[in-house]
């Protein structure tokens, strides 16, 4: 039998014990990542493992339920739909991130973003990731964090300038407008970002 008898930072000190007497036998201790995996938030080896959501080839899915800001409610809590994680084209990805904005769900606006970033040719990483960043900003806005925000939506500006200056798509977007949109919101102390969005 085994007990996690203290945390500092990554290291762990395990206790083992005898089963017979709940006496301490031997003491294990490390900073192994593999050790947080095989403890799985248990502190006891009496514990049920707790697993983690997996879709159908064992790759990790959050399928618990989700509010309109992407913070994680109890399972069995009605949330908003779940968004495809897998890509869709680039027009198509814009007119739904924008229709999610729109229904004040900037955080599933930013996995769709994601979607297409991680899909997307290189010479449009910026462009993707910069409006990914941009949706995640309007979220942490959204939730009250205007530092992180602001340091979202500058990272997602720099980004959509380096775009900007290449002779990419566009795929319907007003870059420059957006650009705009996003050094207004760093010269102000303006918190409501979903109302008036650039998408």
């Amino acid at each position: 039998m085994w007990r996690v008898l203290a945390k500092q930072g990554p290291t762990i000190t395990i206790g083992l014990f005898r089963r017979d007497r709940d006496e301490e036998a031997d003491r294990l201790v490390a900073g192994d990542p593999r050790l947080s995996h095989f403890l799985a938030g248990r502190v006891r080896s009496d514990e049920p493992r707790i697993e983690r959501d997996r879709d159908e080839v064992g790759r990790a899915r959050q399928a618990r339920p989700r509010d309109r800001l992407g913070r994680p409610l109890p399972y069995g809590s009605p949330g908003v739909d779940p968004v495809s994680e897998e890509p869709m084209p680039p027009s198509t990805t814009i007119n739904f991130a924008r229709q999610l904005l729109n229904q004040g769900r900037p955080f599933s606006a930013h996995e769709v973003f994601e979607a297409r970033w991680k899909a997307s040719p290189e010479a449009e990483r910026d462009l993707w990731q910069g409006l990914a960043q941009l949706c995640v900003g309007i979220t942490h806005a959204e939730r009250g964090n205007q530092v992180g925000a602001l340091r979202l939506a500058t990272r997602a500006r720099l980004r959509l300038e380096t775009y900007a200056a290449t002779d990419g798509p566009r795929y319907g977007l007003n870059l420059s407008r957006v650009i705009h949109w996003i050094q207004v919101r760093e010269n102000s102390r303006d918190s409501n970002w979903l109302a008036g969005h650039p998408l």
